[in-house]
């Protein structure tokens, strides 16, 4: 499985950006996704995650109210919708496809990566 990462760049404090993770095989459709972020000098982070059908969605708490995840399993495209972007969310993101159906926090259930987007939140 190949993911594609992309949307990521320079926004104001407050403004928005939509990232999208694209999988390269038909199969990865019945996995579950999830967004992780890494911050320059700071260890790889759970962002959001969601399953196989859309069905179930997590979100890490500094992100709750501000991001939602969605995904398109007609394009085998996964979402990261990021609004009220804030300093502290500058990290590259990176999608990564679970071995399971339903995603999760945890980095070693995702053995397919993506290879990362940055997004830069200036103030």
């Amino acid at each position: 499985v190949q993911l594609q990462a992309s949307g990521g760049g320079l926004v104001q404090v407050g403004g928005s950006l939509r990232l999208s993770c694209t999988a390269s095989r038909r199969t990865s459709s019945n996995n579950g996704v999830g967004w992780f972020r890494q911050a320059p000098g700071k260890e790889r982070e759970f962002v959001a995650s969601i399953s196989w059908n859309g069905g179930n969605t997590g979100l890490a708490d500094s992100v709750k109210g501000r991001f939602t995840i969605s995904r398109d399993r007609a394009s085998n495209t996964v979402y990261l919708q990021m609004n009220s972007l804030r300093p502290e969310d500058t990290a590259v993101y990176y999608c990564a496809t679970s071995r399971y159906a339903t995603g999760s926090q945890r980095i070693q259930d995702y053995p397919y990566w993506g290879q990362g987007t940055l997004v830069t939140v200036s103030s």
